[in-house]
């Protein structure tokens, strides 16, 4: 149980507590979910809070848009976290470091670029440069995508400890988007490749090269993409269009220590 859970049970602040009751059980309810709580039965036992108190709390960050709910799927970040959480990305060292490779690769191969870090079950834009291209992609800053759908997402979920759980609960957004065995074989060739490619599995008409970008432990700490028109990036372009993306992602690695994997 987390430590700030414990500490909402036991009714006073701890060491890190802010001495708010009312903001550190609110805390540990945040923390619950991040954590993995997904049902209001999973959030009060991990929290270790009374369940009338633990089902004011999520309805109260519902409200205020910290937290959402999706019948079936459970208690998530909310769009106003997501919002606060875009916000400090902007301004961590990730994004200043990979700018300039950002801006390169745009440059290079003509479409919008595109860098996304994991948040909980989706990925989040933290940079973006756009095509000079009339038809192009626009993916903003802040954008929150799902991992299941899209190259970038795929190459996430490649190397993600819990891919089975998110492949299990995969759903097609488009006719195009891959799901159950058919994604798990996808999946095992990004991996062999180092690269995904999709056409239209978020969204008709729109496709995209990915690559992972290996933190210093060897994790995947980010994504840098390219994504334009599907009549532009066909199979055979996206193998063309591979090498520059993984060059950028090679380039970031350098710039924030990391290792490929």
């Amino acid at each position: 149980m987390p430590r700030i859970a414990e500490r909402a049970r036991a009714g006073k602040p701890g060491p890190a507590a802010s001495g708010v009751g009312v903001l550190d059980r609110a805390a540990a309810v945040l923390d619950a979910v991040e954590g993995g709580a997904r049902t209001f039965t999973e959030v009060a036992e991990t929290t270790g809070l009374a369940r009338p108190t633990a089902h004011r709390l999520l309805r109260a960050l519902v409200v205020l848009g910290f937290l959402s709910h999706a019948q079936g799927r459970g208690y998530g970040p909310g769009p106003r976290l997501l919002r606060l959480a875009a916000s400090a990305l902007r301004e961590l060292p990730l994004r200043e470091l990979a700018h300039p490779a950002l801006e390169r690769l745009a440059r290079e191969t003509g479409e919008s670029a595109q860098l996304y870090v994991r948040s909980n079950d989706r990925r989040l834009c933290v940079d973006a440069v756009e095509s000079e291209h009339e038809l192009r992609t626009i993916v903003g800053v802040g954008a929150s995508l799902p991992l299941t759908a899209g190259s970038a997402g795929k190459v996430f979920l490649a190397w993600a400890e819990d891919a089975e759980r998110l492949v299990a609960e995969a759903r097609p957004l488009t006719a195009a988007t891959p799901v159950g065995e058919r994604l798990r074989r996808e999946l095992r060739a990004i991996r062999r490749r180092g690269w995904a490619a999709s056409s239209g599995e978020r969204q008709p008409g729109v496709a995209s090269v990915s690559a992972p970008v290996f933190g210093p432990a060897g994790e995947v700490a980010a994504v840098v993409s390219i994504s334009g028109p599907a009549s532009r990036i066909g199979p055979a372009a996206a193998r063309r269009l591979a090498e520059p993306v993984l060059a950028a992602a090679r380039e970031i690695e350098r710039a924030i220590g990391g290792r490929p994997p």
